[in-house]
């Protein structure tokens, strides 16, 4: 006989008499916590203070994406772009929020594919699932080309970049390999403080040398494709949602996560827009993406080998994700997740080893990575970042609050959580879009190189 749904909000029980669920939805979505705290456990996971956690979240979020926001200042112009930026923030301060709070009225959702089978079942459970290791895999992609982009630079392009590329994704690797997320809380303060720096150095650079006869756009009229394409730069800037639930599971106090998303969300808008602005003005509507390449080459270096370490830990952060959703999933609640045995510990290494491998071979492989990492941030991080906590916000009030009628006591709350799903669709098609019409618009233009070339 199915069994009505129980669910622990906020410390208190609640059972769902209006729903039936099995016991493997129980798990996935009931009181039971996805980590058990034991002392007599060889490997505890319950290790993260908020503080840390803040910092994980700030080197994986604050990286190489910071690097396309000035372009986007040049193509709608200073003034929508901040208040673009500033309302991104904001808007990703709510939908952390909501996030957290399913989090907590949900102890044992570990990923994306744990509340997608929540609200909608075991095809949700898979997609989303995929959805997140596929993103974090190109992420780490992403972050490896980055790399790879550094290191060219500073060796005046002396290396063959696919070498550089397979010595990133070595180093990212050995980062990835930790079993838990408190061993990698130290160098997420050492990629913030670099990132952070590097930053300030690429600011004190491009004021030093400023580009001479440079125009400035206040305000600019486009078309729709050119807008969104540079939108996308501080939309995806802050896509980093995916990996709120595996950070949260790992907090000793899962109720101070918003202390983290408020430190987390505060930075990110008030750096993104400061190094916005002060690289914009003092390069004009000529500042390349990334941005770093429209600086003098001595600033440029300078920059690039201080921000490699938070695109080497980054990457490494990505592939660690994609690998304890996999792990988590196969071997949950088993003593292979909370002991050093063999068997869990050839699987782990395996899982990181073949996230990194995949992410190497995209990007050295498939001439249009590029391209095709803004048709995954669309597709997935559109719908992680932003249009999924609707979902979680209606769920939750619907089932624990009253259904129908305790929507209807919310109007505002129910609005804006519709509003936030209609504005994850949005993103989704049109980056997706715009994503597709590049991929065109290069093969035409001959723009596309070829697979396993320096």
């Amino acid at each position: 006989m199915a069994s009505h749904p129980t669910y622990e909000v906020h410390g208190e029980s609640y059972v769902d008499e209006k729903a039936s669920t099995t016991p493997e939805k129980q798990d996935s979505g009931g009181s039971r916590d996805v980590f058990a705290e034991d002392d007599v456990h060889q490997i505890q996971y319950k290790t993260l203070s908020w503080q840390a956690v803040s910092l994980l979240m700030i080197a994986e979020i604050v990286s190489n994406g910071i690097l396309s926001l000035p372009s986007a200042l040049a193509v709608v112009g200073i003034v929508p772009a901040v208040i673009l930026i500033v309302f991104l923030g904001i808007f990703g301060l709510y939908t952390a929020k909501l996030l957290i709070d399913f989090k907590l009225n949900h102890p044992n959702v570990h990923t994306m594919g744990d509340a997608g089978y929540i609200m909608f079942g075991p095809v949700a459970r898979e997609v989303l699932a995929f959805g997140t290791v596929a993103f974090a895999v190109f992420g780490s992609g992403s972050e490896l080309l980055s790399s790879q982009q550094a290191l060219s630079t500073l060796s005046n392009q002396g290396m063959c970049s696919m070498y550089l590329v397979i010595i990133t994704g070595a180093v990212a690797f050995l980062i990835s390999l930790p079993r838990t997320l408190d061993r990698l809380a130290w160098m997420g303060l050492l990629s913030a403080a670099v990132i952070t720096l590097a930053g300030f150095i690429a600011m004190i650079g491009a004021g030093a040398n400023p580009v001479p006869g440079r125009s400035l756009t206040v305000t600019a009229s486009t078309n729709f494709f050119d807008a969104f394409l540079a939108v996308t730069n501080p939309v995806f800037a802050y896509a980093g949602h995916f990996m709120f639930f595996i950070l949260i599971s790992e907090m000793r106090r899962p109720e101070d996560a918003m202390k983290a998303a408020w430190c987390l969300q505060g930075f990110a808008t008030v750096f993104y827009a400061v190094f916005s602005i002060v690289m914009y003005v003092y390069i004009g509507n000529t500042v390349q993406s990334p941005a770093l390449f429209s600086l003098p080459p001595a600033w440029a270096k300078a920059t690039f080998a201080i921000a490699l370490a938070n695109f080497l830990f980054s990457s490494g952060l990505y592939t660690h994700t994609a690998a304890k959703l996999v792990f988590v999933r196969i071997f949950r609640h088993s003593e292979h997740v909370y002991s050093h045995t063999l068997l869990g510990w050839t699987i782990w290494t395996l899982l990181c080893f073949a996230g990194v491998a995949i992410a190497a071979i995209l990007a050295i492989a498939v001439p249009i990575f590029s391209y095709l990492i803004g048709i995954a941030a669309a597709l997935f991080a559109a719908w992680y970042t932003y249009g999924l906590a609707g979902f979680f916000w209606l769920h939750d009030v619907y089932h624990l609050k009253g259904g129908v009628d305790g929507l209807k006591r919310r109007p505002i709350g129910t609005t804006i959580a519709v509003l936030t799903i209609i504005a994850g669709a949005f993103i989704c098609v049109a980056g997706t879009y715009v994503s597709i019409k590049l991929i065109v618009e290069a093969y035409a233009n001959g723009q596309v190189g070829r697979p396993f070339v320096c």
